[in-house]
């Protein structure tokens, strides 16, 4: 009896063990192929909006011209946006230098394509994100959407 007990505790064992490495493969291929771009939640309202007043829409899209923190470590830093890239991270020659433990040395890149304006992360540990999602590609910011790098969140003002 001792001999059917001890088989079936090791084959319980085994197959734990092979379900954790299922769940382990899975989490790394839902992490390496992960959607390409950024997809932020619409709500009813912004859709119906912006089919109903597609002027208003665009005469608001005049572009950013500041970059301003809004919590973190730096909260109320404003910075003039120009045709040059903004750096984000906390190596010294970044453009936006952050004291946060959870911001990596080159965190993120802000680069302007004609009016509009991109965030792509550059390989951070804890990632960049664009509202609440996780940008994978170079995503346009919207004007005032909160990007989160670490504790530090920034938005894109006119």
């Amino acid at each position: 009896m001792q001999g059917l007990i001890l088989q079936l505790t090791r084959a319980g064992f085994l197959l734990l063990l092979w379900l954790f490495v299922w769940a382990v493969l899975r989490a790394l291929r839902n992490d390496i192929y992960a959607g390409s771009g950024v997809r932020v939640p619409v709500s009813r309202y912004a859709r119906g909006a912006a089919n109903v007043l597609p002027s208003m829409t665009k005469s608001k899209s005049k572009g950013a011209k500041y970059l301003v923190v809004t919590q973190g470590g730096l909260a109320g830093t404003r910075i003039t946006l120009g045709t040059q890239p903004v750096l984000i991270g906390r190596a010294d020659d970044s453009t936006l230098v952050l004291t946060d433990d959870y911001a990596s040395t080159r965190h993120a890149r802000l680069s302007p394509r004609g009016a509009d304006w991109y965030v792509e992360d550059l390989g951070s540990t804890n990632g960049t994100y664009l509202d609440r999602a996780k940008v994978t590609t170079s995503v346009r910011v919207p004007l005032g959407t909160p990007v989160r790098v670490g504790k530090t969140v920034i938005e894109l003002r006119p």
